[in-house]
């Protein structure tokens, strides 16, 4: 049957596509049963009535697709300001610690390879780290004391994540990422006073902070779920994610100006405070679902109820353990988190040494050409999310597709300008070039297989994604580490073997996502299922 030259059959599309949001009732399914709203009226609406209203509804429901003043792009600003403020909280002490240490203090006993660095170099860069002006206290930490320190924050960031994916899928994200920045933030202020009370409790603080901010970037993801239709996800998620990028460039940039001018502590204070006012947002204009939210319009309600009303992300209580330790294409998501994160976490570690050894910049200018490639991530993490969901709006490529393919070039493209680096190291601008293009080219994979958990298994988002943080903080654990080694023993090829096993392992994870990823709801996330071993 037809009307009007649009046959039933499309009208069904459309509305299975979010493009019709009125409340209908056009198969033998309820509002009640599609939406878990109470239904406004059981009458089934005819297809005449469907023709009239036809032309409204639609321009209702593309006004809500790309309105950009849209409650969910609040939403994603809000997170973008939760992930900014968690980042410099991440990466203070990194930038405040040469000026917190005494550097009298005695190293580390030299290696008795025959490659190690030699003394004028080491005095070279013992002589750049004097340049931060003693604004405040001055500890007598040793070399391990500081490495302890600095990587104390990921020690409860192994098996924190799925805790805190699972809670935030049953009691509401919205509790677990405000607790979560609120703890962080305020720990972040008291560093200062506990720094001078001894190394012990420093550790302790630390330790905590970290699984507080696990609680932010694992329970966001929670969120999304309700809030972001299929055709918006990744824009809306890229521009969450853009505030890590953003704020990794505000403390590498900042953090040595104020550190030099008004004193480390100050690193501290500013940040913490910056994620208290943070809070003030989060509270009182964030929910956990559309449905809930005072502020938000009818139209843009309905428009994310029905584009999500054929997806089952409600959150189960039991877990198919089993069915997930079987399925492929979630190993292909884990395991790509974790060679994608190896080269990740070296470029944070040791982007100022490498840039301060090679180039022979100071620690004030390296600190701010270390800041610069996040510049490009943030732009190119913005503009692929815009791009994947242009490309599957239009319906120019399939979801797999895209994902695959912003895989492909977020782990070729930096791999390659990664291996190049060692060659290339004789020129300050094309390594600097290279240092700048990688982050923004790897960012394109926020747009693949970094958010590819929201389509094989939107039910169980928040446990998948803490899931893939403990593979991601393996890599964060064990990549710097390698690093060290390789550069404590081979004074002249350290950093080329570096860069070659980052490589490989990055490329290793893209071939093995390429072979197994899949962009469908697997079967096991689509009903609850018990599992017993």
């Amino acid at each position: 049957m037809t009307t009007g030259g649009v046959t039933s059959l499309e009208l069904r599309e459309e509305i299975s596509e979010g493009l019709l949001p009125e409340t209908i009732q056009i198969n033998d399914r309820s509002w009640e049963e599609r939406t878990g709203m109470p239904a406004v009226a059981e009458a089934n609406v005819t297809e005449e009535t469907i023709f009239n209203e036809g032309n409204l509804h639609l321009a209702q429901a593309q006004t809500s697709r790309k309105g950009f003043c849209a409650v969910r792009y609040g939403l994603a600003l809000i997170l973008q300001l939760c992930n900014f403020t968690i980042y410099t909280q991440q990466l203070n002490m990194s930038i405040a610690i040469p000026a917190m240490v005494n550097h009298t203090t005695a190293s580390s006993p030299p290696n008795t390879s025959t490659d190690r660095p030699s003394t004028d170099s080491q005095s070279e860069r013992n002589g750049t780290l004097m340049e931060f002006t003693a604004l405040g206290p001055v500890y007598d930490w040793s070399p391990e004391i500081q490495g302890i320190i600095l990587s104390s924050l990921n020690y409860g960031a192994f098996l924190a994540p799925i805790c805190n994916g699972y809670v935030a899928g049953i009691f509401g994200a919205k509790r677990v990422v405000g607790a979560g920045l609120f703890i962080s933030s305020v720990l972040t202020i008291f560093i200062p006073l506990v720094a001078g009370t001894g190394v012990a409790l420093l550790i302790v603080i630390r330790v905590v902070q970290g699984i507080a901010q696990v609680m932010v970037t694992t329970g966001q993801y929670s969120i999304w779920v309700k809030w972001a239709p299929p055709l918006e996800r990744s824009q809306l998620i890229t521009i969450a994610a853009s505030g890590a990028l953003l704020g990794s460039f505000t403390v590498f940039a900042v953090g040595g100006l104020l550190c030099q001018t008004i004193g480390w502590p100050y690193t501290f204070y500013i940040f913490g405070g910056v994620g208290c006012i943070c809070c003030l947002l989060w509270f009182p204009l964030v929910y956990d679902d559309p449905t809930s939210h005072p502020f938000i319009s009818t139209g843009e309600k309905e428009y994310i109820v029905c584009a999500l009303a054929d997806q089952d992300s409600s959150p189960g209580w039991s877990l198919p353990i089993k069915a997930m330790i079987k399925s492929l294409p979630l190993w292909a998501i884990l395991v790509f988190y974790f060679c994608h994160n190896w080269p990740f976490y070296i470029m944070m570690a040791y982007t100022p040494t490498y840039i301060n050894s090679v180039l022979q910049a100071s620690l004030t200018d390296s600190g701010i050409v270390s800041a610069l490639p996040f510049i490009s991530g943030f732009i190119c993490i913005i503009l692929g999310g815009l791009l994947a969901d242009f490309l599957l709006s239009r319906k120019i490529l399939r979801l797999i597709t895209i994902r695959k393919l912003f895989t492909a070039i977020g782990a070729l493209l930096p791999s390659m300008l990664m291996v190049s680096l060692y060659w290339v190291r004789s020129s300050a601008s094309t390594t600097v070039a290279f240092l700048i293009l990688s982050p923004g080219l790897s960012s394109l994979c926020d747009s693949g297989a970094l958010v590819n958990i929201l389509d094989i298994a939107p039910r169980y988002t928040g446990f998948l994604k803490g899931l893939s943080q403990v593979f991601a903080h393996t890599a964060g654990a064990i990549s710097p580490t390698v690093s060290g080694f390789f550069l404590n023993q081979y004074a002249e090829l350290g950093w080329r073997h570096v860069f070659l096993l980052s490589a490989a392992i990055n490329v290793s994870g893209l071939i093995f996502y390429l072979i197994f990823g899949k962009a469908d709801i697997q079967d096991w996330a689509k009903e609850q299922t018990v599992t017993h071993f």
